[in-house]
């Protein structure tokens, strides 16, 4: 067998036969590298279909505060050269972030779920629709 085939092969998750009892409190056995075996667990299809909406909402609403901090920021600051834009930038995204720690909620999105990654994903969305709806705005 070759190299890459036995990392591939390492690297393949492990299907739980229907006859195996998975225990998903006790540690997994050492496999070699004394790492343990991480639980994965399945999501059904109506938790898949569930969370595809809620990530759908998510970029909604992250792109809607960004169109309309987009045109406040023309409507205030024009081409914005007498001011600073990225702090102007850097204001949207705190705001925004309050915003959506309020808005959320009330939609049935739980904040608390959310890690780093989903922040910065909503956060990045805001800033660039705000770009973008500015620069359109400006030609």
């Amino acid at each position: 067998m070759s190299k890459s085939s036995k990392r591939k092969q390492a690297l393949a998750p492990s299907v739980p036969s229907m006859e195996e009892p998975v225990d998903s409190g006790a540690a997994q056995p050492d496999t070699g590298a004394g790492a343990v075996k991480p639980v994965i667990k399945v999501k059904t299809p109506e938790e898949r279909k569930q969370a595809h909406i809620e990530g759908i909402i998510k970029t909604a609403v992250a792109s809607i505060i960004g169109i309309i901090a987009g045109i406040l920021a023309y409507t205030q600051f024009g081409v914005g050269d007498e001011i600073k834009w990225y702090a102007v930038l850097i204001i949207v995204a705190a705001l925004a972030y309050y915003a959506q720690k309020l808005i959320f909620p009330l939609i049935k999105i739980d904040t608390k779920e959310f890690g780093f990654k989903d922040w910065f994903f909503v956060e990045f969305l805001v800033i660039d629709f705000c770009l973008v709806t500015w620069t359109l705005l400006l030609n």
